[in-house]
């Protein structure tokens, strides 16, 4: 008799937060996976996994972006858009756009860094979502698509002959694919460049950020002619809009597709997808079709095989324990030394600076983390240090709309601080100016599946929590999900001195979802 136990089943998504375009790579059994990060410093998040469901986080490509200029305010929906990941003679290479500047270049001896500084491949507006191929003869090829709210044009894609080591292009490039001749093609964009049994595929979404599909494209040769295929669309799941992302395949030869779900205020979330090929050369995704149309995303499915959970993910909570932020946070703009006092012996001291713009929005040392696709809770402290009247720190979650509750240092002493605003340049305080006994609050963001927020504050651990009696409607960001963060600011005209001491940052959510199907195993010989 066979030795019964029980397989593994993962629970999509598999990274419940804003993880915007994926792309991944498998490099000797370990998954590589990045991320768009828009104007967030730094950018470009690298985590790894050793099954494909299981994420955790490996660094940063870019410590800041390059226009340090442009990028020292906040550039909402701009900076690093859609990005690839690839491994080439020896190296991990990222290419990545910025609508407003053009396509640049990374590289590094291993995913975790150092990378190379980014150098500017192709310059020009409305260049979005590069992707490199290195043929079998050593000749490469980058395609990439077009954005209209930068040039006019979108719906279609180009390629372009590239030098091998990735430094120029070698023409002006040939359009390959127009959507506009595609029936029902909207907003073509996201191209990933692969080649399998002689054919040059083109893995490319469609139809619009929430409500598009995955379509994949195939000739004889990177110019083209393409034949087309969708191989996944929502159908009767509620999975809106799945596609855009990679085709990575396993040591033990299994093919799975990472893609996104755009689900507003939670931002981008990621899913997997089984993948396969039918007999006719093309692929299929997630639950095939009876008829060989499109797939539709599963909702679980049996981890990869020769895999098992493993118990990590991208962090949230910190101690501030380690000398410098943890991998979790990012500011909204290139940061500056002085906004930053020490981090470590578990606490963070953030300087505040004298440049108040009155609209969060606009305040580039708002020091966030993505919010959790699921119910949570984000826990801290404040406690303003010798700064001057008029300061204000607190907690905040950001987006398009924001609001913040938090702690305000007057000219006789301390009291509740709170506002909310939108694109607009003022803020409306929302909760009434108690007056507080000292310089510390503790501080909590409360959402709920809606999402809606709920903000509750304390003088001590030994006090009621007290909740003022509104609450927040959460809204995305600009091409970005809702986000959590702190922030500590000064009037302008104020002296810049003291800081804002900020105690551990505890985020609780539930608890993550397996399941388990039984299996008759094969008895081990001994």
């Amino acid at each position: 008799m066979g030795n019964r136990h029980r397989i593994p089943v993962y629970i999509n998504p598999i990274l419940n937060g804003d993880w915007p375009d994926p792309d991944a790579v498998q490099v000797d059994g370990t998954y590589y996976l990045i991320a768009s990060s828009f104007n967030r410093v730094p950018g470009l998040p690298v985590l790894k996994s050793q099954n494909l469901v299981d994420w955790e986080h490996a660094g940063h490509a870019l410590q800041e972006l390059p226009q340090s200029g442009h990028y020292s305010l906040v550039r909402h929906g701009s900076g690093v858009w859609a990005p690839a990941l690839r491994h080439h003679d020896g190296k991990f290479w990222i290419f990545y756009p910025d609508p407003d500047h053009g396509i640049f270049v990374l590289s590094a001896e291993k995913a975790e860094g150092p990378w190379s500084s980014p150098h500017l491949l192709y310059a020009g507006r409305g260049l979005i979502d590069p992707c490199p191929l290195w043929d079998e003869d050593g000749t490469a090829f980058l395609v990439h698509g077009w954005a209209k709210s930068r040039i006019g044009v979108k719906n279609r894609l180009t390629v372009h002959r590239m030098s091998p080591d990735a430094s120029r292009l070698l023409d002006h490039g040939t359009h390959i694919i127009n959507g506009e001749e595609l029936p029902g093609f909207t907003t073509l964009e996201g191209p990933k460049f692969y080649k399998r049994d002689g054919w040059y595929w083109i893995f490319a979404p469609a139809g619009g950020v929430a409500t598009g599909w995955q379509s994949v494209f195939r000739s004889r040769s990177p110019f083209g002619p393409y034949e087309e295929r969708r191989v996944l669309e929502q159908g009767d799941s509620p999975v809106n809009g799945p596609h855009q992302g990679a085709w990575v395949t396993t040591p033990e030869g299994e093919d799975w597709f990472l893609h996104f779900q755009d689900r507003g205020p939670y931002g981008r979330v990621v899913h997997l997808q089984p993948m396969g090929w039918r007999e006719d050369g093309w692929p299929w995704m997630g639950k095939p079709a009876d008829d060989g149309g499109p797939g539709t995303p599963v909702l679980s499915h049996p981890y990869p095989r020769g895999t098992s959970p493993v118990d990590v993910g991208p962090p949230a909570s910190d101690n501030f324990t380690s000398p410098g932020l943890g991998p979790q946070w990012h500011w909204q703009a290139n940061p500056r030394d002085e906004w930053l006092s020490t981090c470590g012996g578990g606490h963070l001291l953030l300087r505040p600076q004298a440049n108040d713009p009155i609209n969060l929005r606009e305040l580039p040392n708002v020091l966030g983390q993505i919010l959790p696709g699921e119910p949570s809770t984000f826990t801290t402290t404040l406690e303003l240090d010798d700064v001057p009247a008029g300061t204000r720190a607190g907690v905040v979650i950001l987006g398009q709309r924001y609001a913040w509750l938090g702690i305000v240092r007057t000219q006789d002493g301390y009291v509740l601080g709170s506002g909310v605003g939108s694109e607009g340049p003022h803020e409306q305080p929302v909760a009434r100016a108690v007056p507080l006994p000292g310089p510390r609050i503790e501080l909590q963001i409360r959402t709920d599946e809606t999402p809606r927020a709920t903000f509750a504050w304390r003088v001590g651990p030994a006090d009621p929590w007290q909740i003022p009696i509104w609450d927040f409607d959460v809204v995305e960001g600009r091409w970005i999900g809702a986000e959590l963060g702190i922030f500590a600011a000064s009037p302008l005209g104020s002296s810049e001195r003291g800081n804002v001491i900020v105690g551990p940052v505890r985020v609780e959510t539930a608890p993550v979802r397996r399941a388990t199907v039984p299996r008759i195993a094969t008895p081990v010989s001994s």
